[in-house]
């Protein structure tokens, strides 16, 4: 549910002679026997199974209870779940204590990742996009393997490998025989707005109640089709739905769409094919339209910052909301509102794209977004917070049932003279990395998420320890963070 990978991303040092690591903390159930929580960063143990020579490129987040992050040689890697997780275990390729590769079906490399409550979605170096999860989640569209296909050749691969080894070890390997298909997905009608109270009440059930797997709701590894044309290059997962970047700036949505999270003007629930979502509206920004009376001449490729813009350049999903930032640094939000997320000034959810008006005159660099907050950074380094603030996940000091329905300004003393470059979210926990390698947390803490040595929540951003590693990227699953560092020699 972290923000888009292309929003987020921080240019990572390719210097061969730095050694990356991964840093893992809060709820990974399967690393622990006990299931127990991780309260402070500990290091991700790179795949035995891999070749020599390949190392950590860059961290994803992950979904409820498993992580992600992505091998220089372009493996996905999972690990973290537990059996008693239900869909997530399944989804996470049932991987736990040891890091493996999910079992793609497909050799390209994989350049991006993200993942929802149950469902992942990646993007090849092709700028092909494959996904699986939640049937819900996943679009009709070409499946290239199956449950059953995939646990013969993880099983054929770690016979294979436990022949060779001398040490042991649990290898996956990639999909097998290909079989193609679809996927039957229907479009349900519109539903009635439901009352606030009920809206909180099925939240809270919907993401925190756990339902032994079963592979009849899931679905395996299927290739998103789009237009041989379009290439993608991020994506980003809210809790059951998708949003695809692609390389002109466009962006497709699709998965569940009751609260308006994607952009299309209606509820539908189920969005069974890639939408193209029309994200720059002027009439929705009508307040942000330029002056051009005291400008001479405006070159084709510059914009004034007040303009909308003519492309987008990053992508984010909430649990129910999602968020878009324009060339010209334009915030633009739909989706479910009821917390103020969508940064609107009320609680209603907005079915169409919506520029954040109340940042007019701001370009917005970054955003990310949590279950029912959203926060997102400036081009220069300042941190902007809105949304619910139920546990503090908005860092303004306090945590309170009383939502920020616009955008308000982290004035934390911690964060003076410091620039944010990276932002994101687990569900009610926010994170950010700055200019100087510094990261920081602030929100729900229960299972030490925040990775500051104890399970307490805090209101106000802290510094997370990290002795000994630069950071160079951070991602957050639901109830976990990870980051990517350099070792200090």
């Amino acid at each position: 549910m972290n923000g888009g990978e292309g929003i987020n991303d921080m240019e990572v040092n390719e210097n061969k002679e730095k050694k990356c690591e991964v840093l893992m903390w809060g709820y990974l159930p399967g690393v622990s026997p006990l299931q127990s929580s991780l309260t402070s960063p500990v290091s991700v143990r790179f795949p035995e199974s891999e070749v020599d020579g390949d190392s950590w490129k860059d961290v994803c987040g992950g979904g409820c209870g498993f992580g992600l992050a992505i091998s220089a040689s372009g493996k996905l890697i999972t690990w973290g779940s537990a059996d008693d997780q239900g869909q997530s275990y399944l989804t996470s390729g049932k991987h736990e204590e040891t890091p493996e590769p999910y079992p793609l079906p497909t050799n390209d490399p994989i350049l991006k990742a993200a993942a929802g409550w149950a469902h992942c979605v990646t993007v090849t170096g092709k700028g092909e996009v494959y996904t699986w999860g939640w049937k819900e989640c996943v679009p009709s569209g070409k499946i290239t393997c199956s449950w059953t296909s995939m646990k013969t050749f993880e099983k054929n691969r770690s016979a294979k490998q436990s022949s060779t080894l001398t040490e042991q070890g649990s290898p996956r390997s990639q999909g097998s025989k290909s079989s193609v298909g679809s996927l039957s997905c229907s479009d349900d009608k519109s539903v009635e707005d439901e009352s606030i109270k009920r809206r909180k009440v099925s939240t809270r059930q919907e993401y925190e109640i756990s339902m032994p797997a079963d592979e009849t709701l899931s679905a395996p590894p299927c290739l998103v089709m789009l237009d041989p044309l379009v290439k993608i290059t991020s994506v980003a997962a809210g809790g059951r739905h998708t949003l695809a970047l692609s390389d002109v700036g466009q962006v497709w949505g699709w998965g569940y769409g009751g609260d308006g999270q994607l952009g299309l003007g209606t509820r539908i629930k189920t969005v069974a094919s890639p939408h193209l979502i029309p994200c720059i509206d002027p009439s929705s920004c009508r307040k942000d339209k330029p002056d051009m009376v005291h400008q001479e001449s405006v070159s084709a490729g510059a914009l004034s910052h007040n303009s909308v813009g003519n492309y987008i350049k990053g992508i984010a999903c909430g649990a129910r909301h999602s968020l878009v930032i324009t060339d010209a640094g334009v915030l633009v939000a739909f989706g479910w509102g009821l917390y103020g997320q969508c940064g609107q000034g009320n609680r209603e959810d907005m079915l169409r794209p919506s520029c954040v008006s109340s940042l007019s005159g701001t370009q917005i660099e970054a955003v990310a977004a949590g279950l029912w907050h959203t926060i997102c950074i400036c081009t220069d380094g300042r941190v902007y917070a809105l949304g619910g603030n139920q546990f503090g996940q908005l860092g303004l000091g306090t945590n309170s049932d009383q939502c920020e329905f616009i955008p308000r300004l982290l004035d934390a003393s911690v964060l003076e003279n410091k620039n944010a470059k990276v932002v994101s979210c687990g569900a009610r926990h926010s994170v950010i990395l700055t200019d100087d390698g510094k990261i920081y947390s602030w929100g729900w803490n229960k299972y030490g998420q925040l990775g500051l040595g104890d399970t307490i929540d805090r209101n106000i951003p802290s510094q997370v320890p990290v002795d000994n590693f630069v950071p160079k990227n951070i991602a957050c699953g639901w109830w976990h963070t990870l980051s990517l560092c350099e070792t200090v020699s």
